[in-house]
């Protein structure tokens, strides 16, 4: 039987030495099967307070007391320590165990056996010192053998899956990668009756709660990290008692692995980065125009991406300044990619780090619409930002998605460059899945007129009253001007998205006509006043 570094009582028993003092077993001959940690020879009435747990305790009895009830009183505290089991010399103290100490030792479930005949303790105690070694010399071996094959998969080119699935086979359980913070990343090994590993994280790890408090013998270890702090974690392993027990020597075999994960998932990272970043600076360079789109095709396929003679379809994905991951590119880059071969369309994604984008191309196949295309592709990026820690539900999205209009290589450059501007251009906008480029030219040119300071003029002339209105009383006017403006003047629409009633519409719209001076059914006083609420992004 497995024991957790030690020996059982059982064992102890049948060794030679043990065994010479022809041992009969008093009481709780059940628990044999009870960890031997360490022996201890001791007669002394207040040895109980002396112990840690796990300790065979030999006696000649001469502590255990001559009254029943001090008698009772010492095995109780003997079984309240923890030891594994009591053993006791007969001789000139006892001829046999008194009944009190037997119905005691039943009572607390403390294993007891009296010797026959005298035997040295010290012998004894050597002997199953030796044998308690070897076991912790036998289960080293044993962790270090899954060391050696999870080595073995790394060099012939395996990965975490490869060193997860060792682990899992040796424990006999699933075994699970997570980030620090209790994500997701990989999971191998069957479930009770061969259920799907990642069922059996849903169930036992997939709330909060569960992985603040993981199951009774569950298994956690932290894979070290490459921070320059010294509790600097990557992400932890789980392993779960599901099928079976988890004792010692799988502790010591996952903390072997995870070493192994480390310098895993370090060589992983830099190199997905590089690769990442490798492939960003091609699609830069394409759209600063420093490849030309004959020579395009070939270094493309090099980099893994042939779209045979599918229209291409640029899109940008940028990052809001503040939420740029600080060393998580490689991890981004690769959760984007992920998720986006699940799309269906040849696909090539770079990094920009610097400009905080996420640039890619991607084959617009026969009988896939723009649009539908636009809709894979925003979810697939959405969803590789939120499994790289940039969403989360319930927070603000700081993520933007630009899709291009679709064209051959020679369109290709002008395409990413003008998504990658417009991307910059729709910081700050409302919440949408994806935006049109071609819908985000007007933000395009107020944002590149940003530094001019006539665009700040023109704003302050067009909407300055009621900014200061608003600044100052209640309720607040932009809203209502710009609801009333995105629904091109439809005054039932407007008041639906504001839950007001019309009267109260009509109301704050000639408030806000006397404010401002101005018509709001004059069409060139519209075209102005949409034109300042969209530049007073780039001059507040």
């Amino acid at each position: 039987m497995e024991t957790e570094g030690g020996i059982t009582v059982r064992r102890a028993l049948e060794l030679p030495g043990l065994r010479a003092g022809l041992p009969e077993v008093l009481a709780c001959a059940d628990r044999l099967d009870r960890t031997v940690r360490w022996v201890h020879a001791g007669e002394a009435p207040n040895i109980p307070a002396l112990l840690k747990g796990g300790e065979l305790l030999l006696s000649t009895g001469l502590g255990l007391g001559s009254r029943p009830a001090d008698q009772r009183a010492y095995v109780r505290k003997l079984a309240d320590r923890g030891i594994a089991a009591l053993v006791v010399e007969l001789g000139p103290r006892f001829e046999r165990l008194p009944t009190a100490i037997v119905e005691a030792a039943r009572t607390a479930g403390l294993p007891l056996v009296q010797l026959h005949r005298e035997v040295p303790f010290v012998a004894v105690t050597e002997e199953i010192h030796t044998e308690i070694v070897n076991g912790h010399y036998a289960l080293l071996q044993r962790a270090e053998e899954v060391h050696r094959r999870c080595t073995q998969a790394v060099l012939g080119g395996g990965g975490v899956p490869q060193v997860l699935g060792i682990l899992a086979d040796f424990a006999a359980n699933p075994v699970f990668l997570e980030t620090p913070d209790g994500r997701l990343l990989f999971a191998a090994g069957a479930g009770p009756v061969g259920a799907d590993p990642l069922q059996v994280w849903e169930g036992l790890r997939g709330d909060r709660a569960a992985r603040e408090t993981p199951p009774a013998g569950a298994l956690l270890v932290e894979v070290p990290g490459g921070g320059l702090g010294a509790g600097s974690v990557r992400a932890r392993l789980v392993l779960l008692p599901v099928s079976g027990p988890l004792v010692t020597v799988h502790r010591m075999a996952a903390e072997r692995a995870a070493g192994i994960l480390a310098v895993v998932l370090m060589q992983a990272r830099q190199e997905d980065e590089v690769a990442a970043r490798g492939r960003g600076d091609f699609l830069t360079d394409l759209a600063e125009g420093r490849i030309a789109p004959e020579d395009a095709p070939a270094q493309a396929g090099v980099l893994g991406f042939r779209p045979g003679g599918d229209p291409l379809l640029p899109v940008v994905m940028r990052l809001a300044p503040e939420s740029a991951p600080s060393g998580s590119w490689a991890l981004l880059a690769r959760a984007v990619t992920e998720e986006l071969a699940a799309v269906g369309s040849p696909v090539l994604v770079g990094v920009r780090p610097v400009e905080g984008r996420v640039p890619l191309l991607l084959a617009l196949r026969p009988g896939t619409t723009r649009a539908a295309l636009g809709d894979r592709v925003a979810a697939a990026l959405r969803a590789g930002a939120g499994r790289a820690g940039l969403e989360r539900a319930g927070d603000r999205t700081p993520v933007v998605v630009v899709v291009g209009a679709a064209g051959g290589w020679a369109a290709a450059g002008a395409g990413l460059r003008h998504v990658a501007e417009a991307a910059t251009a729709a910081q700050g906008l409302g919440e949408r899945p994806w935006y049109d480029a071609r819908s985000l030219d007007i933000d395009l040119l107020l944002w590149r007129l940003r530094d001019h300071p006539d665009l700040a003029s023109f704003v302050d002339r067009a909407i300055g009253p009621l900014r200061e209105h608003d600044r100052t009383s209640r309720p607040a006017l932009l809203p209502t001007l710009e609801a009333y403006l995105a629904h091109a003047g439809r005054k039932a629409e407007a008041a639906r998205e504001l839950h007001l009633n019309r009267q109260t519409l009509y109301n704050r719209l000639a408030r806000i006509g006397e404010l401002l001076g101005t018509d709001l059914d004059d069409p060139q006083a519209v075209l102005a006043l949409s034109l300042a609420l969209r530049a007073r992004r780039h001059t507040l």
